[in-house]
C-alpha cells in the first residue's frame, strides 16, 4: 500500500470545507424559510452556534489524531472498531445519499438556463449521473487536483453571494422601503423549524479532518480552515437570510424557485439572474466535487482499519482510493436514476432529510469521542457537549420518517462489519 502525499495545503483544505457547506442549499434555503418570518434570523443563529461548536470539536481531534477517516478514526479511538465503523458507515451513507440531491440540484440549476432539459425525458437523470462521474474521474486523478478543482469553484460559487449581500447594504444605506412584517409568531415548533433547515446549509464543516492524512501540516491547517470556514460561511448565510427578510416579502420569496436569482435580477435585470442560475449550478458542483472527495475517503480508511474489505484499500499512483471512488459513485448513480422520478424539489428535500437523519450519528459520536479522549480540556468539553445536545435536538427534529430510514440504512452495514470480522478472527 502506498504512503499517502500530502498535497493539500490551507486555501485548498479552507476550499474544501466552504466548499461543501455552501453549495446548492443556499440557493434554495430563502424560499423555504420565509414562512417563518424572523424565527428563520434565531435559526441561523442556533444552527451558528451548533456548528461552532461542532467545528471546535473537529478542529481539536484533527489537530491531536490527524488520521485518514476523521470521524471514524476519533470514535475508533475512543469506543473501539464497532463504533468506529458505524460512525463511518453513517457518514457514507450520509456522503453517497445526499450527493444524490446535490447532483440533482446541478442539473436543477441548468434547467433554468436551458428549459429543454426538463423538457425530455429522462435527460435531467443522465446528466446528474454525467456530472457523478465527471467530478468522479476528476478525483480518481488524485486528491490534489480535486483540491485546485475545488479552489475554482469556491470563488465562483460565492460571487452571487457577496453580490446580494452588497445590494441588501445598498438598499439599507439608501433608505429603500423594506417589505411589510410577515406577522409570524417568534416560538419554540418555529425556531425548530428553522433550525431542522438551516443545519442542511453546515453538513461538510468537518470536511477538513476527513483527508487529514494528506493535508500539509494538518495539526496547523486542519483547525484553521474548519473554524475559518465555520465562521465565514455562517456570517454569509446570516446575511443572505436577513437581505431576505428585510426586502423581500415573504410570498414572493416562498414562490420563487430561484430566490437569489430571482432578488438580484429584479434589480440588475434579466441577464444577471442567468448568471446567477449558472454560478448556482457552478456551485451545486463544487459541493458534488468536494463531497465525492470526502466519499471516498471513508470506506478506505476503514479498509486500512481492518473493518472494511481491504478491497477498498487500494489506492492508485496519485493516492486516490480508485476502488472506493468507484463504489461510491456507483450508489449514488443508483439513487440518483431510482429516485428521479419524484421531482425535483420533492427528490431533494427527501434525499437531503434521509441522508441527514443517517448522518447525524457521525456529529454525535464524535462528540462524545472528544469527551473520552480528552476529558481534562474544559474548553473542548464544552463545545462537546453543547454539539452532542444539538445534534440530538436536529435529529428528533427531522420527524419520525426520516429517523427511520436513517436507522435502516445504518443497521444494513451491521451484516458486512460481523463478516469481515468473522473473516479476519478465521484467518
Amino acid at each position: 500500500m502506498t504512503t499517502p502525499r500530502r498535497a493539500l495545503g490551507f486555501w485548498a483544505l479552507l476550499a474544501l470545507v466552504v466548499g461543501n457547506m455552501i453549495g446548492s442549499g443556499i440557493y434554495l434555503l430563502p424560499a423555504s424559510l420565509a414562512p417563518l418570518g424572523w424565527n428563520q434570523m434565531i435559526g441561523w443563529l442556533v444552527s451558528i452556534t451548533g456548528a461552532l461548536a461542532l467545528g471546535f470539536v473537529f478542529a481539536r481531534l484533527g489537530a491531536r489524531l490527524p488520521l485518514a477517516g476523521g470521524p471514524y478514526a476519533y470514535a475508533n479511538a475512543a469506543f473501539g472498531p464497532l463504533a468506529g465503523y458505524t460512525t463511518a458507515w453513517s457518514y457514507w451513507v450520509m456522503s453517497w445519499v445526499g450527493n444524490g440531491a446535490v447532483a440533482v440540484a446541478v442539473v436543477s440549476a441548468l434547467d433554468h438556463l436551458f428549459p429543454r432539459i426538463g423538457q425530455t425525458p429522462g435527460l435531467p437523470a443522465l446528466l446528474a449521473v454525467a456530472c457523478v462521474w465527471l467530478v468522479t474521474m476528476v478525483n480518481i486523478r488524485g486528491v490534489q487536483a480535486a483540491g485546485r478543482l475545488q479552489e475554482v469553484t469556491v470563488v465562483l460559487k460565492l460571487l452571487p453571494l457577496v453580490l446580494l449581500v452588497a445590494l441588501a447594504a445598498w438598499l439599507l444605506l439608501s433608505g429603500a422601503p423594506r417589505a411589510p412584517d410577515p406577522g409570524v409568531a417568534i416560538t419554540g415548533d418555529h425556531v425548530a423549524a428553522a433550525v431542522g433547515l438551516t443545519f442542511w446549509g453546515f453538513l461538510g464543516l468537518e470536511a477538513g479532518t476527513v483527508p487529514a492524512d494528506k493535508v500539509e501540516d494538518a495539526a496547523r491547517n486542519v483547525p484553521r480552515a474548519t473554524m475559518a470556514g465555520v465562521l465565514l460561511v455562517g456570517l454569509v448565510y446570516l446575511l443572505i437570510s436577513g437581505a431576505f427578510a428585510l426586502y423581500v416579502p415573504v410570498g414572493a420569496a416562498a414562490a420563487s424557485p430561484a430566490p437569489i436569482a430571482d432578488f438580484l435580477g429584479l434589480h440588475f435585470g434579466p441577464g444577471v439572474a442567468n448568471l446567477v442560475a449558472l454560478c448556482a449550478a457552478i456551485s451545486a458542483f463544487g459541493t458534488l466535487n468536494g463531497w465525492v472527495l470526502v466519499q471516498a475517503e471513508m470506506p478506505w480508511a476503514m479498509a486500512r482499519g481492518g473493518v472494511f474489505p481491504a478491497w477498498f484499500g487500494v489506492e492508485n499512483a496519485g493516492g486516490s482510493p480508485v476502488r472506493s471512488h468507484l463504489v461510491s459513485s456507483g450508489l449514488l448513480s443508483a439513487v440518483t436514476l431510482l429516485n428521479y422520478q419524484k421531482g425535483t424539489a420533492e427528490l431533494f428535500q427527501f434525499i437531503a432529510s434521509v441522508s441527514l437523519a443517517a448522518g447525524l450519528l457521525t456529529y454525535l459520536m464524535s462528540a462524545l469521542a472528544a469527551l473520552r479522549l480528552h476529558p481534562q480540556d474544559r474548553l473542548l468539553a464544552l463545545a462537546a457537549v453543547i454539539a452532542a445536545g444539538f445534534t440530538v435536538w436536529a435529529e428528533y427534529g427531522l420527524g419520525g420518517e426520516a429517523m427511520a430510514w436513517g436507522a435502516l440504512l445504518i443497521a444494513a452495514g451491521l451484516p458486512l462489519y460481523w463478516a469481515v470480522r468473522s473473516e479476519a478472527a478465521s484467518g
